[in-house]
């Protein structure tokens, strides 16, 4: 089973930047503070995801009125989106004992114990600083429903485009609802935007990829034809949309799969500018906010029940669209609708948790394809990266030596990296695969991966047989030469090992990365019951939907949602 430890670590990747019109200008109030002759500053390390975080606390008479970043190492999407809140939350409370940013535990742990390492220089000592460590708690509170016109429970990409889409549709009270305390859920770490068509990068590389052949492209998905039609359709479109409010995606490469840029990925670019825009158009964004049961009236759905901290209450809205996402992130819901899965790690973020499955099961709301999983080859140990690439590398366990057919996926793979000795699989590349990836030039950049000169030096960097290494890549290469059969693979890869350095390595697992079941919902979004039957009120959209989609469709139906709801709302 996966360790506590190993499950903080992955989680506190993370996120996210709370991107509420309240959070930026709290900050930039804090920022802009004119400091008073009785101005001190005190430095102060805490230990972060990424390494260390050093803060400089700024004190006036000994109260705390600014805390500034001397330097970190945490993941961008990470401390640009979780500083602000924490930030927010200590200055506030005049102490680090506070609430972590869920969905950055282990960032706001870095800062809080920086915090209070600096406070002991001018005489505050605030305890022992944990992971575990938050303010104090409140007592219950049931408070008066509030009333809108569309709810939407979720703050992932799908949510967020749902919002964006009803306010451009003409649809002014809007409120979404996000349980973390950060908004943009996965999608903010993901390099690829793919299965997107008809774009200015794809035009200017001369690929021209129609609807009707997007719809041929997906003839093995089990989504609905009707489905299927308007996938194709808003694929097509998502360029000039995002574009409209300042997201380019200008590197095209592999016919549908975008960055921002050669040497920038797409998801934190895309995020940032829904955030932004949702932020622009005046939407009410309440982090912080889980949804917990479906409101039906007379059969139809007119709201949601509520809870942010222990304050509990009802949103009542003439629509809602649930954009909650999978639960890539629960063992206890993988063990049950795809057993074997709950004991590999996830990629997915921590919020993936399938807080809809029960409330969708409780109101008898059909569930389909519940044991579908997208499984991603490999992640990098002890972290939630996606890694690797390409043809012509190897997987080799610590003996150095080679164990499965490196083409193999899903959980098969999985199951057999946890099956080597201690449960270690390492992915050794060379230069000319290097070159080719730019993932794999980021991941070395930030010292993720390893690099040497010779495979005996890299075996000793990975901790791993160096002898037993130089002859699995030996052996590899023999086969690709044709000397002898591949042991591993019918058809080796066409890609041999350099005879030179540098070479590069890294351990890995396999790591659930989306579940592909969910509630139905047709080419309108609508949530249909069991006789296949439209439920007045209720949008669903993303991963929380059984789709075979991934992130460009979260978008995709999350924009169809919230139009197709306004256009509901307004005809009422």
């Amino acid at each position: 089973m996966k360790k506590l430890t190993l499950w903080l670590l992955v989680f506190s990747l993370i996120f996210t930047f709370g991107c509420s019109a309240n959070t930026d200008n709290v900050d930039e109030d804090i920022s802009s503070t004119d400091y008073k002759e009785s101005t001190n500053t005190y430095e102060g390390t805490g230990m972060g995801y990424g390494g260390e975080i050093t803060i400089e606390l700024v004190t006036e008479e000994d109260k705390m009125v600014d805390i500034k970043i001397v330097s970190e190492e945490e993941t961008a999407p990470v401390m640009t989106r979780a500083f602000p809140i924490i930030k927010q939350r200590i200055l506030e409370a005049q102490t680090p004992v506070v609430d972590s940013v869920s969905g950055a535990t282990f960032t706001s742990f870095g800062v809080k114990k920086a915090v209070a390492e600096a406070a002991k220089e001018y005489g505050k000592d605030f305890g022992k600083i944990t992971l575990t460590t938050q303010g104090p708690e409140t007592e219950r509170r049931d408070l008066e429903p509030v009333e809108t016109k569309l709810l939407i429970v979720g703050g992932g990409p799908s949510g967020l485009s749902a919002a964006i889409s009803a306010k451009e549709a003409g649809l002014d009270d809007i409120i979404l609802i996000e349980k973390l305390d950060i908004l943009s859920g996965n999608g903010k770490f993901d390099m690829n935007f793919f299965d997107m068509i008809n774009s200015k990068a794809q035009k200017e590389d001369g690929i021209d990829i129609t609807p009707e052949e997007f719809v041929k492209s997906k003839e093995s998905a089990f989504d609905s034809e009707e489905r299927k039609t308007v996938w194709a359709q808003g694929a097509s479109e998502l360029d000039e949309w995002l574009r409209s409010f300042g997201v380019n995606l200008n590197h095209n490469y592999g016919d549908t799969s975008h960055m921002a840029e050669s040497d920038a990925y797409a998801g934190e670019h895309i995020q940032d500018g829904m955030e932004k825009r949702v932020e622009e158009l005046g939407i009410d964004v309440r982090t912080g906010t889980k949804g917990l049961d479906l409101i039906f009236e007379e059969g139809k759905v007119v709201g949601v029940k509520v809870q942010q901290k222990n304050d509990y209450y009802d949103i009542l809205a003439d629509a809602v669209i649930v954009s909650t996402g999978g639960f890539s992130a629960n063992e206890d819901m993988l063990e049950k609708y795809a057993p074997g899965a709950e004991i590999v790690e996830t990629s997915n973020q921590m919020g993936a948790t399938g807080d809809f499955v029960p409330v969708f099961e409780k109101n008898n709301i059909p569930l389909e394809n519940m044991d579908v999983l997208s499984v991603f080859k490999m992640i990098i140990k002890d972290r939630r990266d996606l890694t690797g690439a390409g043809d012509g590398f190897i997987f080799v366990n610590k003996d150095g030596e080679r164990f499965v057919d490196e083409s193999s996926r899903g959980l098969e793979l999985a199951h057999t990296i946890l099956d080597q000795p201690d449960g270690e699989a390492y992915y050794v590349y060379d230069q000319r695969l290097y070159d080719s990836a730019y993932r794999l030039k980021k991941h070395n950049d930030l010292g993720y991966h390893v690099k040497a000169n010779t495979l005996e030096e890299l075996a000793e960097k990975l901790g791993i047989d160096g002898d037993a290494l130089v002859k699995s890549v030996e052996t590899y290469n023999k086969a690709i030469d044709g000397e002898i059969d591949d042991q591993f693979r019918e058809e080796p890869f066409t890609e041999r090992f350099s005879e030179t350095g540098p070479y590069y390595g890294v351990q890995v697992e396999s790591a659930i990365h989306m579940t592909k079941g969910g509630v139905v919902a047709n080419e309108k979004a609508q949530v249909l019951n069991g006789d296949k039957e439209v439920i007045e009120g209720l949008y669903a959209s993303g991963e929380v939907t059984a789709t075979s989609g991934a992130y460009s469709s979260s978008v995709v139906f999350g924009r169809i949602a919230g139009k197709q709801a306004a256009e509901f709302i307004q005809s009422k």
